[in-house]
């Protein structure tokens, strides 16, 4: 049916030999989610299918010497189920209670959410807060560069053919008060995120936020924080008033990105509302 070669490496080794052979045609396949969608559209260039989904390198949720690991090919369901991620990355457990259906989060990967770099993968914001860092391999050896990198545009991956990302290394949730995702699309299940949003907040002296981290996604091109947003409310202890200011920093700056679109009547009081809603359980 489709003029592609299907290739499953028994070692990681051996996937890094094929890509340094083969890399600049291959694609590589982990949930297949996304490389189905582009198969039946015609939008697969590539020759090569390279799957590397049972790779033992690739697998895994842990906590080591103070660093949160998700392996690439960690599949959203065991995201949800993960005790791990639920004590030390909640945000990112969410996102995956609303992550298209139950089927799809069976065999969609972390990996393959970043890798694909649409604008409204679930998973990045939850990454983005925790400063995450995706460890590429190749047969070079190992690099690792932040998640806000991966993604040169919409649907753009900015990583060499002969990389794959092995893992990604989070900040653990530590001695925080709040953390959580919150999403706007069309059903609550097997809907593309039209909005969504992520935090982490600490509280100090006098109720105060004295440690914010704040990503906004299906907004624009590129995954990014909000640095205007968390200056404004660091030092601050937060008031219903002080949370839409916020939230009218938060769509000015997305503007200034993106251009005012005609979907700027529906965006900006969206954005806003679930800002404040994100935030509402800390008042």
């Amino acid at each position: 049916m489709f003029d592609i070669a299907y290739v499953r490496p028994q070692s990681f080794s051996e996937a890094l030999d094929f890509l340094d052979a083969h890399g600049s045609r291959t694609e590589i396949l982990a949930g297949g989610t996304d490389v189905m969608v582009d198969l039946k559209s015609g939008e697969m260039k590539k020759k090569v299918l390279l799957d590397v989904s049972r790779l033992e390198a690739l697998q895994g949720i842990k906590i080591s010497n103070g660093e949160l690991s998700v392996g690439a090919a960690v599949t959203i369901s065991e995201i949800y189920a993960s005790e791990t991620l639920a004590r030390y990355a909640p945000a990112l457990q969410k996102c995956a209670f609303s992550f298209a259906g139950k089927q799809i989060r069976n065999v969609a990967t972390i990996g393959g959410n970043v890798a694909h770099c649409s604008p409204c993968g679930d998973t990045v914001p939850p990454l983005v807060i925790h400063e995450a860092k995706a460890v590429l391999a190749s047969k070079n050896g190992e690099r690792m560069v932040p998640v806000q990198q991966i993604a040169s545009g919409p649907y753009s991956c900015a990583l060499p053919a002969g990389e794959v990302i092995v893992r990604f290394i989070l900040k653990p949730a530590k001695d925080i008060d709040f953390t959580d995702f919150q999403k706007i699309g069309r059903r609550k299940e097997l809907a593309i995120s039209r909005i969504s949003m992520a935090a982490m907040v600490r509280k100090g002296a006098e109720d105060k936020i004295d440690f914010i981290r704040f990503s906004l996604g299906s907004c624009t091109p590129t995954p990014q924080r909000f640095d205007e947003v968390e200056r404004h409310l660091v030092g601050k202890k937060l008031t219903a008033p002080l949370i839409w200011e916020a939230g009218k920093k938060l769509t000015d700056r997305m503007f200034e990105i993106t251009g005012r679109r005609s979907s700027a009547i529906y965006k900006e009081p969206a954005i806003q509302g679930l800002f404040f809603k994100l935030f509402k359980p800390l008042l």
